[in-house]
């Protein structure tokens, strides 16, 4: 098909079909298109990632009209900042997203992988070995990208991939999974191994979340929280998730504060409505009469609104109170809240009581301070002297991500291609009998 054709998926979203039947046969098709996926040899994936980047270039014009579209929409429908900046293309993004199609091409096949080997007494030889997760459900609003991150990683996982994306990027993503399911296609790979559901309906949710009579093995949701919160309810799956990105900044007092007001703002300002940008900044009482200025300062003149505790607003007039509703608010804008703590200890217990163990970050010039924060900060990515805006599979070097997962079962933090991996035993005897 054309790149410039209309989609066969968007043109059945107008079809009235029958959302159960429609999503079973979904399943099915998804199910079957896996199996051959995960027996695929490794050259054959990448030959299809690379075959599908090129496709996503191909359709360009087609995509970044659709986009236009969808932005058009949504704007009319008065979407928020931070969902609109994450719906938008243009030709540089459109084209970040066919590069990490191709990163992924480039990264090791994860199935396979031996992960352990052992024998025992009787003589057993026994090997623990990667395997394909299986169908992979993945829920999305306002973000065209998770099309391609995810699509490519499932594929080079072994894995078949359902996607449901939010009506407002429904022809943007569709247009970029079609042309993914060109690449598997022209790869000798079936074209199921990515399906987008190609429809509004929101009972299509409902759907996934009941597994499809067993077809789906795990679902990712992206998106706000509303969308997470039903997921994690409602599932009769496995996921992989997490509902918010409550994300700190502690700079403790022998922090250099020249690095620590370049790691603030870029933490916080770079993207702002991103999952890994700072929230909360906490400022050690010990270090306040030098660093706590300055750094509200900088949040101000970058465009940051500052509410803050009591030393926050004495450090500068333009600080709003800061609510206790703040202190555990994920604004993904322009919005940070301050507080001062008494210790690192204090810092600690703050994160404990009102982060989402998702990305939290310690800048600090004192070694031991910064590993007791590595070591006792249950989040899934801690950082030193580093900004936030690293929590990213893309920056960890996995080609890009599904998304971050903050549960501590399988998969936490970005989930790429090893975390869409489960594993098998391959056990190996001589004839060995049990008594």
């Amino acid at each position: 098909m054309s790149p410039n054709a209309a989609s066969p998926l968007s043109l059945a979203a107008a079809s009235g079909a029958d959302i159960p039947a429609l999503m079973d046969g979904i399943g099915r098709r998804a199910r079957a298109a896996a199996r051959a996926l995960g027996l695929a040899p490794a050259a054959k994936k990448d030959e299809a990632l690379r075959a599908m980047a090129a496709e996503i270039r191909a359709a360009a014009p087609a995509i970044l009209s659709a986009n236009a579209a969808d932005m058009a929409d949504g704007e009319k429908a008065g979407l928020a900042g931070s969902f609109l900046d994450r719906l938008r293309l243009d030709g540089a993004r459109l084209e970040a997203i066919a590069a990490a199609v191709e990163d992924i091409a480039a990264l090791a096949d994860p199935v396979g992988r031996v992960l352990a080997t052992f024998e025992r007494p009787n003589g057993l030889r026994i090997e623990r070995v990667a395997t394909p997760l299986g169908v992979v459900g993945i829920i999305f609003e306002s973000r065209p990208n998770v099309t391609a991150d995810a699509g490519a990683l499932c594929v080079k996982a072994g894995n078949a991939a359902i996607l449901r994306a939010g009506s407002d990027s429904l022809r943007t993503s569709s247009l970029i999974a079609d042309a993914m399911r060109r690449g598997l296609a022209s790869a000798g790979l079936p074209e199921d191994g990515i399906i987008m559901v190609p429809v509004k309906d929101r009972a299509a949710v409902g759907e996934m979340l009941k597994g499809l009579s067993g077809a789906i093995d795990v679902i990712v949701p992206r998106g706000g929280k509303s969308l997470v919160e039903r997921v994690q309810t409602e599932a009769r799956v496995p996921v992989f998730a997490h509902l918010e990105g409550i994300v700190h900044v502690y700079v403790h007092a022998p922090a250099d504060l020249d690095l620590a007001r370049r790691l603030v703002v870029n933490a916080k300002m770079r993207r702002t409505g991103i999952c890994g940008a700072a929230e909360t900044l906490l400022v050690d009482r010990a270090c306040a009469q030098t660093h706590l200025k300055p750094l509200v300062t900088a949040l101000i003149e970058a465009g940051c609104a500052v509410r803050g505790d009591e030393a926050a607003r004495a450090a500068d007039p333009r600080v709003t109170a800061a609510s206790e509703a703040d202190w555990s608010t994920e604004y993904l804008d322009a919005i940070i809240s301050v507080r001062l703590v008494d210790s690192l200890d204090a810092a600690i217990a703050h994160i404990e009581a009102y982060g989402s163990h998702h990305t939290d970050c310690i800048v600090t010039d004192d070694g031991a301070a910064a590993e007791r924060f590595l070591a006792e900060v249950d989040s899934a990515i801690v950082l030193h002297n580093a900004s936030t805006q690293f929590a990213d599979g893309g920056e960890f070097g996995f080609g890009a991500e599904i998304g971050i997962a903050t549960g501590r079962m399988h998969a936490r933090g970005p989930v790429g291609v090893e975390q869409l991996t489960s594993f098998k035993y391959r056990v190996r005897g001589t004839g060995q009998t049990r008594g």
